[in-house]
């Protein structure tokens, strides 16, 4: 029998996370987390070390690296790769790669809620489950990228970090993880593989800028940063609904060619054009703004941005929404 092959890119993070007086820091290596997890003699497993940021210090740079590192790794025949990361980010960063790299083997990420000097840490586990993952048959002959944390396997597309320290915080909203991982190995609930719209490229330095809209929101903010921004993304009440008055800012940077995409603030479910009213989903639509379906408005400004890149035009970036 042929052994699997892992390459195990280490970014930082809480799995990688050592208490200090100043708090917590990612210190351990790529190496050490490998160590700690115990795993499968019979798997070949190399470590790359990226950068040692927390998830809330990620980047795009660090990202499109990770990213020419698994291009790297497909060349070698790697079966699978795992991508160790900070959980504040890492669904944005597995998306990220889904959308822009498409990968041919599966790129699987994993961290910790709990560093590896916390009492009953998690990380050793959720790395067991990633790599496991990641040399799976029916993954591997799938691709694509997703996260893997408390047993479960997510598409990156459809998961979310939905609590701020529970050690079940990832979820995909309305869908539900890829597979559940027991003793006896994976239990496939839906097919494994991409489910996000490919977008060619990684290195994506278009400035993209988030607004929310709520109970009294003024178009000011927005106004002030059109001349600073290639995109926008708003995140809208409800069905993707807004005030009066940021209606009338998105106007003003459509009215610039900036193509705005609409999101909902909401947890789960997506934008549905239904009402006429100022501010209203339908009479957005009807102005050119552009529907991010179902996808996360911090999901769909990565996607804005790799669009600004691949199209030619900014005009052009609605063949991708």
């Amino acid at each position: 029998m042929r052994t699997s092959t892992v390459r195990v890119v280490s970014t930082g993070g809480t799995v990688a996370s050592t208490d200090a007086a100043d708090g917590a820091t990612p210190t351990l290596s790529g190496e050490a987390i490998v160590r700690s997890a115990d795993l499968s003699t019979d798997l070949e497993v190399s470590v790359e070390q990226v950068s040692q940021v927390p998830g809330f210090g990620m980047d795009t740079d660090i990202v499109a690296d990770v990213g020419r590192r698994v291009r790297e790794a497909a060349a070698e025949s790697v079966d699978g790769v795992v991508v160790t990361h900070g959980t504040d980010t890492m669904a944005e960063s597995a998306y990220y790669l889904d959308a822009g790299l498409d990968p041919d083997v599966p790129v699987v990420f994993t961290g910790a809620q709990r560093r590896p000097d916390e009492v009953s840490a998690d990380g050793p586990a959720n790395l067991r489950t990633a790599v496991a993952a990641a040399v799976h048959p029916d993954v591997c002959e799938a691709g694509g990228a997703y996260l893997a944390f408390n047993q479960e396997l997510h598409a990156a597309r459809d998961v979310v970090k939905s609590h701020s320290h529970k050690l079940e915080t990832f979820s995909s909203p309305g869908k539900g993880p890829v597979a559940v991982r027991n003793r006896q190995g994976f239990r496939f609930h839906r097919e494994p593989g991409s489910r996000s719209t490919h977008v060619p490229g990684l290195d994506a330095d278009a400035t993209v800028a988030t607004v929310t809209s709520g109970l009294g929101v003024g178009g000011k903010p927005a106004r002030r940063i059109l001349d600073e921004i290639d995109g926008l993304v708003v995140a809208g009440t409800g069905l993707g609904n807004v005030t009066a008055a940021l209606a009338d800012a998105i106007e003003a940077a459509l009215d610039r060619g900036i193509p705005v995409v609409m999101a909902s603030r909401c947890h789960a479910g997506g934008v549905n054009g239904v009402y006429g009213t100022a501010g209203g989903g339908k009479q957005l639509r009807e102005k050119g703004v552009l529907s991010a379906d179902d996808l996360p408005p911090w999901k769909a400004r990565l996607k804005l941005k790799l669009a600004l890149a691949a199209a030619d035009r900014p005009a052009d970036v609605s063949e991708y929404f």
